[in-house]
């Protein structure tokens, strides 16, 4: 039996061959190897990733705390000056109001003191006209002796009862 040598053995011998070379090159350990180095940076690489993932999420939740707490300050001085301004308005008013209040008892002051001079002045009018009257009834019917007499007790009088 002769074997027949066609082109589909010597494509087979050359496979062989080739596999052969790449066994005794090592290139499958090669390819092992840079396989594992890659396999070895992608695991790197994700270890990488989720630690800075976690650092992230840790400075995140750093900044949402200062946030908050910048918030609540932020509250905190808002109603500070709130009752601040409250605290001012309620001291405005109260010194309004004891403005207005002084002011008031000073005009009503003022308003007697007005009314005391006012009748002080009718008074003196009415002292000053009676006077004149009775100097003109007294003239008529009396002598100058009596006149004078007369005169002098009547101011004496008036003199006491305005003092």
């Amino acid at each position: 039996m002769i074997m027949h040598f066609d082109a589909t053995f010597f494509a087979f011998v050359g496979l062989v061959l080739f596999l052969a070379l790449v066994v005794y090159l090592k290139v499958p350990a090669m390819m092992a190897k840079s396989l594992d180095a890659r396999a070895d940076k992608i695991r790197d690489e994700l270890a990488e990733a989720k630690r800075l993932r976690e650092e992230a999420q840790h400075v995140l939740a750093e900044y949402q705390r200062k946030r908050k707490e910048a918030e609540a300050e932020a509250a905190g001085i808002v109603a500070a000056a709130e009752r601040e301004a409250a605290m001012l308005t309620a001291e405005a008013k109260q010194k309004t109001e004891e403005f207005v209040a002084r002011r008031n008892a000073l005009s009503e002051q003022k308003i007697k003191q007005a009314e005391t001079e006012a009748v002080n002045a009718v008074r003196s009018a009415a002292v000053d006209l009676a006077i004149a009257a009775a100097e003109a009834v007294l003239a008529k019917k009396t002598d100058a002796a009596v006149q004078d007499s007369l005169f002098k007790g009547s101011l004496g009088e008036v003199k006491a009862r305005l003092n």
